[in-house]
């Protein structure tokens, strides 16, 4: 096989355990790019997975800056030999891409590209994707046989045989991907679900109470204002509580744009957003953590909101902190507040957990661990720590 800078068996295992490391299909998708383009010492990779309408779902480069891509404009289409590769299943390796008849115009911006190995990803019979790499990067001084005009040696059998073996195990990593997010999507159905019930439960039961109020407000307006007023005050007082539940319901329905806008800044805008909700101080503070796998950032995310749920919920806190910081190899979610707290271990006995085994699960099932300190009139802290960051 091609010597390339990580080359042999040590290189293939390090690209293979990096794909089954990720379970997002968007990282696995990236790793397997990167990994391809290091293993075969190429300028330029590209993977594509297709779409029902003669285009790309997703497609991921390496080797082209941001400002290229952006450059670039939209995703291309299956067509020339992107299409070779996804219709007719079989390897393309060429000596010079542009001079193969099959070769249509690229955009202005797009990368020159002359030598270029491609082969299709299949799961079965069904081609999932397409994998190519452009411009291998050694030239005549370090390789004999090197025909191109340019200096090029171009890609040889053995780089062939090389991505083969990567494309089959990226097939295997991208299935179990697509399987573990759909495994993820009904999780989450069946969560909204959940929440859609305690929902329709809770607000229903306070727009009856609030009906059944205000009617008898309005039966004693004449003849006993005092009551009356009595009755109002707790019409009030309802109304802030239906509006409470659906705010809580809200910002568990609606997911988040983690994979938009990180994790640092959902965090600090929900909390700006609990901030002016409610009459205690909430803070929030990021320390040098960076992006972290979407399953743990969206279980860090979950926790922070049941534990401010139940701070500004049962508390009585008139300060809560949160903060996320960076803490040896792993990364810390810590929620303080100065509120009644209250004995863990009675609440264990009664029953009541306070959403504790909700957190606790969401922790230990992306390998994190969750920890709870307090006491009654010393408020409580949460900590949850995952590995990463």
């Amino acid at each position: 096989m091609s010597q390339g800078p990580r080359s042999g068996l040590y290189a293939v295992s390090s690209a293979l355990l990096a794909m089954s490391r990720h379970l997002e299909v968007r990282d696995v998708l990236k790793t397997i790019v990167a990994s391809a383009r290091e293993l075969l010492d190429a300028q330029y990779a590209a993977l594509g997975v297709p779409d029902d309408h003669g285009g790309f779902a997703q497609f991921v480069v390496d080797g082209v800056s941001d400002a290229q891509w952006k450059a670039i404009g939209p995703l291309p289409r299956q067509h020339g030999i992107l299409a070779a590769m996804l219709h007719e299943a079989r390897p393309e390796r060429l000596a010079d891409v542009r001079k193969d008849p099959r070769f249509e115009g690229w955009p202005a911006a797009h990368p020159d590209m002359s030598d270029f190995l491609g082969l299709p990803i299949r799961d079965g019979d069904e081609v999932i994707g397409a994998l190519f790499l452009a411009n291998k990067n050694r030239t005549k001084e370090n390789q004999q046989d090197c025909s191109a005009p340019d200096g090029r040696c171009g890609f040889t059998e053995d780089d062939q045989e090389l991505l083969t073996i990567l494309a089959q195990h990226a097939a295997i990593a991208l299935t179990n991907a697509r399987l573990y997010e759909r495994s993820r999507e009904l999780t989450i159905a069946e969560e909204r679900s959940r929440l859609a019930h305690e929902l329709h439960d809770a607000v229903s039961q306070k727009l009856f109470s609030l009906r059944l109020t205000a009617q008898a407000a309005a039966a004693l307006v004449d003849r006993d204002p005092a009551r009356a007023k009595g009755e109002l005050h707790q019409v009030a007082m309802l109304a802030a509580e239906a509006t409470e539940e659906l705010r809580a319901a809200v910002i568990e329905l609606r997911p988040a744009a983690l994979d938009e806008d990180g994790l640092v800044a959902t965090l600090r805008t929900q909390i700006q957003v609990l901030d002016r909700a409610h009459s205690a101080r909430v803070t929030f503070a990021g320390h040098g953590v960076r992006a972290l796998p979407a399953a743990q950032e969206e279980a860090v995310l979950r926790v922070a909101q049941e534990a401010l749920h139940n701070a500004l919920r049962h508390s009585g806190a008139g300060r809560v902190d949160v903060t996320l910081e960076k803490r040896g190899t792993g990364t810390v979610l810590r929620v303080s507040d100065d509120g009644s707290g209250f004995d863990p271990t009675a609440i264990r006995a009664a029953g009541r957990h306070l959403g504790l085994v909700s957190m606790r699960d969401r922790s230990s099932g992306v390998g994190g661990t969750l920890s709870v300190e307090s006491a009654p009139g010393k408020g409580t802290t949460i900590e949850m720590e995952v590995p990463g960051g």
